[in-house]
């Protein structure tokens, strides 16, 4: 089946044979037609980072090119590749702009474009082949289609274009007071479409829309900013179709708030719809809910586990991540539309657990690089933002880019005083620590702020990263030199030896649950210390927002405190994201419940934070080095007996599940190709490991904290089985129980 190397005529025969293939066996046929050594062809590639390109225009004069090179039994190991572009439609062999012949080079992800210029508002297409660790060639891949946009600029981030999603309702009813009722099963940013039976006279119809219910019905009242609209539609004589949209709100359509573009329209969010004023004979195909959001790959990403009440609320976090990309950008919710740094880093680490997608965060992150907003701590994020961008794109443009905007806006070395803490009681910075002001659990607003300080701390630390990463050796010496010193005058400072806990700033005797969570998660407590706070922050219970959980979370996992996150995870209290479900809202609410934030919305992604903390925590996948090159796999059960889950990658997705039963631990993994992983077995505080086989395979382990790791796991599936000795109980004697 091997398709021509130059005459890109002859692919689309090779597809139609592909696809006549993949319909009569499926794709393990078509596989298993293959000689067992065959090198397959890269699959799913990228243009800047996008998986459909032709739908959007590509600013980057010499955009980068992705590819994958397999995954489960199909993973292997590139060696070469080779890279070829022309503009599209032109079949002609001369008209190649760009062929790198065969380049050596495990690179698969971020091949910067480097031949003849590219033309503005011009169509081209690239396809690439590889070879394998034996030096076996691979077909080429299919081509894949991008066009250059108007004006070319190499600043300007593309990103996809938004989608308008039909949806039916889930049930239509009518109630005995005439009202059509309709329930789209969850809320969605949209407008309704209405199909009618055509009639001669015009008449009007009221329609409502609400995000609540109330005794069966649409709140009308439903509080804070829960959205409930009235509208009254008018239907000329004749019409068979109307279109209704909500009320304009001039609040998230003004002043700093994202505006949609013109030919979107007027959105709102809404589950539920009534219409009253006609005798209407409605199918459930007769309503369609025109719902806009960021195109989204539902089967990049899945969990289950042995908790239903988690199962639920992964569906609810990873639904809400989806749901609220209407505006093609992070924004803070429905309320404002406005993007927010501190909304925008979680909502990133969220996309990432949940999709392969990376442009619409780095967007959003460089969008609030020229527009930050007034908190102290939401500007620190930005730096945060920048390294998480690299760690899961392994791509150095943007920091590059925007160094010296990071340099001089974001930390906040004119704040430092000569001991290295920060005071933030000149100039503009406005500490914010927490949102709303009532979920600070009574922090004490100092000039040294021991939040603000763990910020400057995490921010001096990714920043020696940065320049290491970006070959600046100086300045990462200087970041560095900055952060050991802060790391040292922090502890010698802002601990109360008497509680075992930090307070919250000099000068203060009050802990609050921040002064401690965020020093736990950004590294700042001493391994003797770490016991002492733990203590502390678990004696505090949830008493942070949404925001803050994110690192309160973090922290516990970081420091095997994996039973007392999961009760958090899963708590049924009205501070949890469980609340949230009870609520009725089906999109994660900006706060635990209204009656912390009366003005709160119910679209909210900043409240979406295990849609990361799951992938990265609980199941353990995180990039080990930039751009997945290295996978780590570090699960965190506490007494789940089992979960399965796939997690995203720049490389392709990342297969872990987990079952213990008895005196075994079992796990399946899959690395995708052109990757290697560390993998670590989760193993009980009291448990004693006898075996670990890989494979099938004994295999040497090293113990460390509570894990069993194996290093250099290569790409594919693997099974790992840990036989742990039987626990030895005590008859009531006090002599061996047998």
């Amino acid at each position: 089946m091997a398709c021509s190397r130059y005459t890109w005529n002859t692919l689309p025969i090779c597809l139609a044979v592909a696809g006549a293939l993949l319909q009569v066996g499926g794709i393990d046929s078509l596989i298993a037609a293959e000689p067992a050594n065959h090198c397959p062809a890269p699959r799913k590639l990228t243009c800047e980072f996008l998986r459909r390109p032709d739908r959007t225009p590509i600013y980057d004069p010499a955009p980068e090119f992705g590819w994958q090179c397999g995954s489960g039994e199909d993973a292997f190991l590139q060696t070469a590749y080779r890279i070829e572009v022309r503009k599209a439609d032109d079949e002609q062999d001369a008209s190649v702009l760009w062929d790198t012949g065969r380049v050596a080079s495990r690179q698969s992800i971020d091949v910067e474009y480097d031949g003849q210029l590219l033309q503005p508002a011009t169509s081209y297409e690239w396809r690439v082949k590889v070879w394998n660790a034996a030096g076996q060639p691979s077909d080429w891949s299919a081509p894949q289609r991008f066009t250059m946009a108007r004006f070319l600029n190499v600043a300007t981030t593309s990103r996809h274009q938004l989608l308008e999603i039909p949806q039916a309702a889930e049930s239509l009813q009518s109630l005995p007071d005439g009202t059509t009722f309709a329930d789209f099963g969850k809320a969605a940013f949209g407008y309704l479409r209405l199909r009618l039976e055509p009639c001669d006279s015009p008449r009007s119809l009221t329609v409502r829309f609400g995000e609540k219910l109330s005794n069966g019905r649409i709140d009308k009242k439903p509080g804070g900013s829960i959205r409930y609209y009235s509208v009254d539609a008018d239907v000329p004589s004749g019409a068979s179709e109307i279109v209704v949209r909500p009320p304009r709100d001039r609040r998230n359509t003004t002043g700093d708030a994202v505006r949609l573009p013109a030919s979107t329209g007027v959105l709102a969010p809404f589950r539920y719809v009534e219409i009253v004023g006609a005798d209407l004979q409605l199918r459930t195909d007769d309503m369609t809910r025109i719902a806009v959001q960021y195109p989204f790959d539902e089967n990049a990403s899945s969990f289950t586990c042995s908790d239903e009440t988690l199962n639920q609320i992964w569906d609810l976090c990873k639904y809400s991540i989806a749901a609220t990309t209407f505006c093609g950008i992070y924004v803070d919710g429905d309320r404002e539309r406005i993007p927010y740094e501190a909304d925008a880093y979680i909502n990133q680490l969220a996309h990432y657990g949940v999709d392969q997608e990376y442009a619409l965060a780095r967007y959003s992150h460089e969008y609030l690089l020229r527009r930050p907003t007034w908190p102290t701590e939401w500007k620190q994020h930005s730096v945060l933002m920048a390294w998480a961008d690299y760690q899961y794109t392994g791509n150095l443009e943007s920091l590059a880019r925007n160094y010296e905007v990071l340099c001089r806006d974001k930390i906040l070395i004119d704040a430092e005083l000569p001991n290295g803490l920060v005071d933030t009681s000149t100039g503009e910075y406005r500490d914010i620590v927490d949102w709303p002001e009532e979920e600070r659990d009574g922090h004490e607003m100092l000039p040294v702020n021991t939040v603000v300080n763990a910020f400057h701390y995490a921010t001096l630390d990714k920043m020696a990263l940065i320049a290491e990463a970006l070959g600046r050796d100086s300045d990462a010496r200087m970041f560095r030199r900055k952060a050991d010193r802060l790391h040292k005058v922090f502890n010698d400072s802002l601990w109360d030896d008497a509680t075992g806990a930090y307070v919250d700033g000099l000068g203060s005797e009050h802990s609050s649950i921040h002064s401690n969570l965020f020093p736990l998660a950004f590294g700042l407590v001493p391994t003797e210390r770490v016991e002492a706070v733990l203590e502390f922050v678990k004696s505090r219970d949830m008493a942070c927002s949404v925001y803050a959980a994110q690192f309160l979370l973090e922290g516990l996992y970081r420091h095997d405190a994996d039973d007392y996150a999961l009760g958090l995870l899963t708590s049924r209290s009205k501070r949890s994201w469980y609340n949230m479900l009870r609520s009725g809202s089906t999109i994660t609410l900006e706060a635990w419940d209204i009656a912390y934030k009366p003005n709160l919305d119910w679209n909210h992604a900043w409240g979406a934070a295990p849609a990361n903390l799951i992938p990265m925590y609980l199941v353990g996948v995180r990039p080990l080095e930039p751009g997945f090159a290295k996978v780590l796999v570090q699960p965190r059960p506490a007494d789940l007996t089992q979960f399965a889950a796939q997690v995203p990658s720049i490389r392709g997705p990342i297969d872990v599940s987990y079952e213990r039963s008895g005196n075994e631990i079992q796990m399946a993994i899959s690395i995708p190709g052109n990757a290697t992983a560390t993998v670590a077995v989760p193993l009980a505080a009291t448990d004693r490991i006898e075996s670990v086989t890989v494979d099938g395979v004994d295999t040497p382990i090293v113990l460390r904290g509570r894990h069993a790791w194996i290093d250099n796991v290569s790409a594919g599936p693997h099974a790992v089985v840990a036989t742990l000795a039987p626990v030895i109980t005590q008859a009531v004697s006090g002599t061996p129980a047998g």
